[in-house]
This record gives structure tokens, sequence and C-alpha cells, in this order.
């Protein structure tokens, strides 16, 4: 089951991460997202957590949302995949760009 963590501090580790999720079950990888594509490589405040067992992963969401992490009140839910048909729109959409960068204005303004 992958979970979802939300409004992280920027100074929790995915070690701390993991250890307050493998109090409920066992974790098979943890994640936090970074801004690594721009060079910083700052945290982003959110990541998530794979847990192996649904039953284990149903029971850290109730347990752990709304709870105090360094200070800041965490949320927890169940990360959802994306769709097929979203994953298609986004191709879409991508391709309509291109394709009005190549056109030609009709109107030229005096």
């Amino acid at each position: 089951m992958n979970i979802y963590v939300g409004n992280l501090s920027l100074d929790v580790t995915e070690d701390e991460l993991k250890k307050e999720f493998m109090v409920y079950g066992k974790v098979a990888s943890v994640t936090i997202m970074n801004d690594k594509y721009i060079g910083s490589g700052q945290p982003r405040g959110y990541g998530y957590v794979e847990m192996t067992s649904r039953p284990e992963g149903v029971l850290a969401i109730a347990r752990l949302r709304g709870k105090k992490l360094k200070d800041r009140t965490v949320e927890v839910v169940e990360a959802l995949p994306l769709s097929e048909k979203k994953r298609n729109n986004t191709a879409n959409a991508k391709e309509k760009i291109r394709s009005n960068k190549s056109r030609r204005r009709l109107y030229q303004p005096a």
C-alpha cells in the first residue's frame, strides 16, 4: 500500500519517517520528494511510504493522521495511482501546446 505524507517539516529525514510507520507494520520504502530537478535538492515537504500490507497501511493512516512530527501536523492519506486516462490527457495536452507553437499568425498587427 502506498501512502502520501504531506506537510512534512523540511528537517524530517526518510529514516525518521520510516520509524514512525514501522510501529504499525513492515515498511517497504520511504521517499521524501525534493527539488533535485532544479539542482537545490531541498525537500518539498511531502513524501511517500510504501507498506507491504494493506491492513497495516490503513492502521498507520488512521493512527498517524493529524500527528505532530517536528512541530508540524502531518497529512496522511492513501496515495492513489494515476489513471491511464489522466496520463493520456497529459500527453495530449503537451502535443497540443507544441502544435500551437508551429502555427503562423494570420493577423499581423500594424
